[in-house]
């Protein structure tokens, strides 16, 4: 079996590892086999959170309809049923919004849903 340099090939992807790694603190941005490792962790870090940041939003815009729909004499669950009923269909996204930025609106989305729920 030859002997075979592989110089070039694993200072290139040795140099793409460190890359990944910049402004990493202490040696997880200089040494290799210690910037390998966060990496990867790193890596996995992304993956999870790219998920859990979906689930943090939705809990922020839970939060906002909640506390505008005890403005208006609801609460969160009795809201989404009372929309639900009155056929309303609208994402906690953009209820959010309406709530933050007109009130009036807000107002009266709550009070098609007390109509809804009084049937």
């Amino acid at each position: 079996m030859p002997r075979v340099k592989g110089g070039t090939v694993t200072r290139r992807r040795r140099k793409k590892v460190l890359k990944l790694a910049k402004g990493y603190f202490g040696s997880k941005h200089t040494l290799f086999k210690v910037a390998k490792q966060q990496v990867m962790k790193s890596g996995m870090y992304a993956f999870r959170d790219r998920r859990q940041t979906k689930r943090n939003f939705r809990r922020l815009w839970i939060v906002r309809i909640n506390a505008a729909a005890r403005l208006n004499g609801l609460s969160y669950s009795r809201l989404m049923n009372g929309l639900k009923v009155a056929g309303i269909d609208i994402n906690r996204k953009m209820l959010s919004e309406i709530a933050i930025h007109d009130a009036q609106a807000f107002s009266s989305i709550c009070e098609q849903a007390k109509v809804a729920l009084a049937k």
